[in-house]
């Protein structure tokens, strides 16, 4: 297993990303391509968590705010390597990299069945429920140590 990261998004490390963000929001979830792939995609670090055979199994992004803050986005695991901690292990590494950038806050809008998971991990929801791409979300956030 290994986890890379990428700013180039004509690199194959951000096309397994978008690779894994089709399969997961856009075919499971039926997210609009157009929402799906954003205009801040050539902003943000694309992290892509590979198998021991190579194949792209969990990806997430961040994308740099302002004062200190940093966004957790996109993060989607394989159907079938879920509930085997790669969406732990994938987060953990984005904390890791975003720390070791300076950022002292990591934010993200978490789906409303992800949010037991990002509470295992030490985020706080704040605020009211709202709807992206016609999804329950909840604001979240985690400072980072």
């Amino acid at each position: 297993m290994k986890i890379v990261q990428t700013r180039d998004t004509m690199s194959d490390i951000y096309l397994d990303a978008v690779q894994i963000r089709h399969q997961v929001f856009m075919l499971e979830q039926g997210v609009p391509s157009e929402i799906e792939i954003d205009k801040y995609e050539a902003m943000c670090i694309h992290f892509v968590l590979y198998g021991d055979d190579n194949k792209p199994i969990a990806t997430c992004r961040l994308l740099p705010l302002e004062n200190d803050r940093i966004k957790l986005q996109r993060m989607a695991v394989q159907k079938e390597y879920r509930g085997k901690e790669y969406g732990r292990i994938i987060v953990e590494k984005a904390e890791e990299f975003a720390k070791e950038q300076g950022y002292k806050v990591i934010t993200l809008g978490a789906q409303i069945t992800a949010l037991g998971f990002y509470e295992r991990m030490g985020y706080v929801k704040e605020g009211d429920m709202f709807l992206d791409a016609n999804i329950e979300h909840y604001q979240m956030n985690k400072t980072l140590q």
